[in-house]
């Protein structure tokens, strides 16, 4: 089973409502018999714990739906970019990563310099860092309605 290393401190999670809303909707929608089963239990406990805030009050370093971001996998040390997206839209390019898989559940609601690291089904342990968020939704539609009065 996926689960967070039960000895670890979790780190805060903020979620934006609209995000809160449909995942849970996407959580709740994966079949048991689903691959992506384990991934939607991990992410159904993750909104448990998040901080849900209106879009508005949204920090400019938080993951959301459709951020990009920079992260390292602190087990092999490598950098990343990838956009976190809904299941289905990972088509849209190879830097997609779908909020079902387990680094797309990992790094939602995370903020800069935070780091989580979980169990995976073999027993092994993961883990990744979110070293920038490059682009955030809800913050470059603030910035378009500030400039628009």
């Amino acid at each position: 089973m996926m689960s967070n290393a039960a000895s670890e401190h979790l780190p805060p999670l903020i979620i934006p409502m609209p995000d809160f809303r449909t995942l849970r909707l996407v959580a709740s929608g994966v079949r048991d018999t689903c691959a992506q089963a384990t991934t939607a239990t991990w992410l159904a406990a993750e909104l448990d714990r998040a901080a849900v805030v209106t879009s508005d009050v949204v920090p400019a370093d938080v993951v959301t739906m459709h951020a990009r971001v920079e992260y390292r996998d602190d087990v092999t040390e490598q950098i990343g970019r990838m956009t976190l997206v809904y299941p289905g839209e990972d088509h849209w390019d190879e830097r997609c990563v779908s909020v079902l898989s387990p680094l797309g559940a990992a790094v939602l609601g995370l903020s800069e310099g935070q780091s989580i690291r979980w169990r995976t089904p073999s027993g092994g342990m993961r883990g990744v860092t979110v070293l920038r968020v490059l682009f955030q939704p809800y913050r470059a539609t603030a910035e378009l309605i500030r400039r628009d009065y």
